[in-house]
């Protein structure tokens, strides 16, 4: 049986939460997250922290190499399963911390060999507009060049063209030390060039490329730290 209070009634819509007082310097990019992950003594700093309070479960089904870079990527954290072997483990966390942001491993390495044609149609299948060339034709070969859309126009080019005739070698490429590879430095110093990749040594005897549309995506995450051992891109 329905029961009738007295008064009038009222909805949600008509209330409204006043805040408590804001400054101008109250904005998402001031706030942090930060948590301690590890126990800690009062006047002393955790071993771990986190950059979000975000843990992912030790459980087989949750707790993977994707789990942990996306979590790692965020600022938190993922928790390998403990039901495989020590190898097994092992191998999981290098393949996390492998991940380096910004760099990909490439699938579209070209050599200079290889002719227009089978750049076009390896565009095509990846998508990839920007390729690095090496000597053997794979992502941790000898860095010769790049070949990118700039450098060859299929409508009046020959298909039959080598790559090493069209490609943008390596010495006029734009590079840096692998001390560039800061969030403070890509988005003061790098971006401003408006470039599309750019070169990197992380040791004197080795050169790797970086693509910037996977900069500028992670440009978004402020949590994750730039690293600046790379691979070559696609």
């Amino acid at each position: 049986m329905a029961t009738f209070f007295p008064g009038e009634s009222h909805t949600f819509s008509e209330y409204l939460l006043v805040p408590g007082y804001s400054s101008s310097q109250c904005i998402p990019n001031n706030v942090s997250l930060k948590t301690p992950l590890t126990r800690f003594k009062r006047g002393e700093k955790p071993a771990i922290t986190l950059n979000i309070p975000m843990v992912s479960a030790i459980m087989q089904s949750v707790s993977g190499v994707d789990m942990g870079v996306a979590l790692a990527t965020e600022g938190g954290l993922s928790f390998i399963y403990g039901s495989q072997s020590a190898e097994s483990e092992a191998a999981m966390v290098k393949a996390v911390k492998d991940h380096k942001a910004g760099f990909v491993q490439s699938d579209s390495t070209l050599t200079p060999d290889m002719t227009m044609e089978q750049v076009i149609e390896l565009k095509e299948k990846t998508g990839h507009s920007t390729m690095p060339v090496t000597d053997d034709g794979t992502p941790k070969g000898k860095l010769l060049g790049i070949v990118t859309s700039r450098d060859y126009r299929p409508s009046r080019d020959d298909h039959q063209t080598k790559v090493s005739e069209f490609m943008t070698r390596r010495g006029a490429l734009l590079s840096g030390r692998r001390t560039i590879w800061t969030r403070q430095s890509v988005s003061t110093q790098v971006m401003p060039l408006r470039l599309s990749s750019m070169m990197s040594s992380p040791e004197l005897s080795e050169w790797r490329l970086a693509v910037f549309s996977k900069m500028r995506r992670i440009a978004s995450y402020p949590s994750l730290p730039l690293r600046s051992k790379s691979a070559t891109p696609g």
